[in-house]
């Protein structure tokens, strides 16, 4: 059995994942500001918290970790944790991890999707994600494309001419099938589309996903927009 401790609060941070299954909120990875600096929380802890008695657990895990990152979109389906993107000192990531949630021995596994058909989204931070059916819907972000990556979809920031790197901002939309473990980019119908943008929220409701703020440069958005799913 995997070792987990009792506290009374989790570790504060910033730019984590948390999701809800059953009667538990979920946390993991994320930031913490030490003296200026920006320290990445331990990839090897989740933290559980039993909404009916209030008390917080951190468990250990094991398996393909992914690495520790900030800005990573979690998701839950079905049980199973879903880490896809994020940023670490390396740069900007387009992995996807999953974890069985509901496990009956307290052991907490990772797992690194690689056996998988279709193309993944280009390396991304602060994308948002919406649930439907058994498949995760993701939107927008900020990250990097290389130059034969660059569509209309990206909206250019920065660039590393001799390396031929962008970094920007994206309004596109990528759907990961679990069932058939599957990555595709649907058709988008209807009105103008959303503005490229990051670290906005997401929800779903019924089959309409909606999106509501988010920036880009210095810009903040107020806005809300749905997309029938």
């Amino acid at each position: 059995m995997a070792d987990s401790q009792l506290f009374c609060v989790a570790e504060e941070r910033s730019g984590h994942c948390a999701v809800v299954d059953g009667n538990f909120l979920y946390v993991w990875g994320g930031y913490v500001s030490i003296e200026d600096n920006e320290v990445y929380l331990p990839n090897d802890e989740i933290w559980t918290y039993d909404i009916d008695s209030g008390l917080w657990r951190m468990h250990l895990m094991e398996g393909e970790l992914p690495a520790s990152m900030s800005g990573s979109c979690g998701a839950c389906i079905n049980g199973k944790l879903y880490i896809f993107g994020g940023y670490d000192d390396k740069g900007y990531s387009n992995r996807l991890y999953f974890v069985n949630l509901r496990t009956r021995d307290g052991t907490y596994i990772w797992e690194k999707i690689t056996n998988f058909e279709g193309q993944p989204p280009t390396p991304r931070d602060k994308l948002s994600c919406w649930v439907y059916k058994d498949r995760l819907i993701y939107f927008g972000g900020y990250g990097c494309r290389r130059h034969s990556e660059l569509q209309d979809c990206f909206d250019v920031h920065d660039a590393s001419w001799e390396e031929q790197i962008f970094w920007g901002w994206h309004n596109d939309v990528h759907i990961f099938d679990t069932k058939t473990q599957t990555w595709f980019q649907p058709e988008i119908k209807g009105g103008v589309p959303p503005q490229p943008r990051a670290a906005h929220t997401c929800a779903v409701l019924g089959n309409k996903g909606y999106i509501f703020g988010g920036r880009v440069l210095v810009s903040v958005f107020n806005g809300n927009v749905q997309c029938s799913l």
